[in-house]
Order: C-alpha cells, then sequence, then structure tokens
C-alpha cells in the first residue's frame, strides 16, 4: 500500500515530517531537543540521587511528578518525533505542568534571591520552553493536521 504503514494508517513518519511546512519541522524539532534533554536531566537526576532525589525542596506530588518526567519527557521526543498530534498536546500539558511546579519550588530562592531567575539554567530556560511550546502548540495542531489530511486523500 503506497503511503501507508503497516498498522493501516497512512503517512509514515519520514511522510509527515516532509509534508510540514518548514516553520513546523523547526517547531517540532525545537520540540525535541527540549524534551530530550529533559529527558537526560531527569535520568541524570534519578541516577545521581536515586527516586528521592527531589524530596529537599518539593512536596511528595511534585516529586511524584518529577520523576514522572522522566517517562513523560522522552514519551513526548517519540510521539512529537512520529509528528502525532497527542505529542503536541502532550507537550503542552507537560510543560505547562513543569512550569508551574518548577516556579512553586523555586518560590522561595526568588522571594529571597530574585537574581534566581536569570541563572542560565533552571527556571528561566524552562520558563521559555514552556512558553514557547503553549504558544506554538495551536498552531503546530492545525499545521499536523492539515497534513494528515492531505496524506490521508494522498493515499486513497
Amino acid at each position: 500500500m503506497r503511503g501507508g504503514t503497516r498498522d493501516g494508517r497512512t503517512g509514515g513518519g519520514r511522510a509527515r515530517w516532509r509534508a510540514l511546512p518548514r516553520w513546523a519541522r523547526w517547531t517540532c524539532a525545537v520540540y525535541v531537543i527540549g524534551f530530550a534533554e529533559g529527558s537526560v536531566a531527569h535520568w541524570l537526576d534519578l541516577a545521581r540521587g536515586g527516586l528521592h532525589v527531589y524530596a529537599a525542596f518539593a512536596t511528595a506530588p511534585l516529586q511524584v511528578f518529577f520523576v514522572g518526567l522522566a517517562l513523560l519527557d522522552p514519551l513526548t521526543v517519540v510521539w512529537v518525533g512520529r509528528v502525532r498530534p497527542a505529542g503536541i498536546r502532550l507537550a503542552a500539558v507537560v510543560m505547562t505542568l513543569d512550569v508551574v511546579a518548577n516556579w512553586r519550588v523555586n518560590w522561595p530562592l526568588l522571594v529571597a534571591d530574585p537574581t534566581w531567575l536569570w541563572r542560565p539554567v533552571g527556571l528561566l530556560p524552562i520558563t521559555l520552553f514552556g512558553l514557547f511550546v503553549v504558544a506554538t502548540a495551536v498552531p503546530l495542531l492545525r499545521a499536523v493536521g492539515e497534513v494528515r489530511g492531505r496524506l490521508d486523500c494522498a493515499s486513497r
């Protein structure tokens, strides 16, 4: 079946990437790079400190969330890399929660020292990346939907 995949859906990952407008390919690439970096950071944290690595500064629910990012971030990489709408939605949800959680745990540090925000590693890049993901999610979902529609029509 031309343009199909093993599971019967049309347009494999490569076809979907090629069919995206250039801006959407770049946006997906930034998502993949950002979530891959987050994956590595959370896995390194877990390797260094175990499951309770975040216990010194986060409540139990936030600790569970931060540990969960070791699974959610790579899942997002795979789904966005395969140009799946679910990956874009997951990226927006994960980054919204991640930014809120990081602001929550860093708030006492920011109150004590407002320059804490401007450190190159930590809250500032997480916040900027989160804003980028949330701001681009809807246009990216539209672009992915248009590509899927074109690929579905082309395979018939």
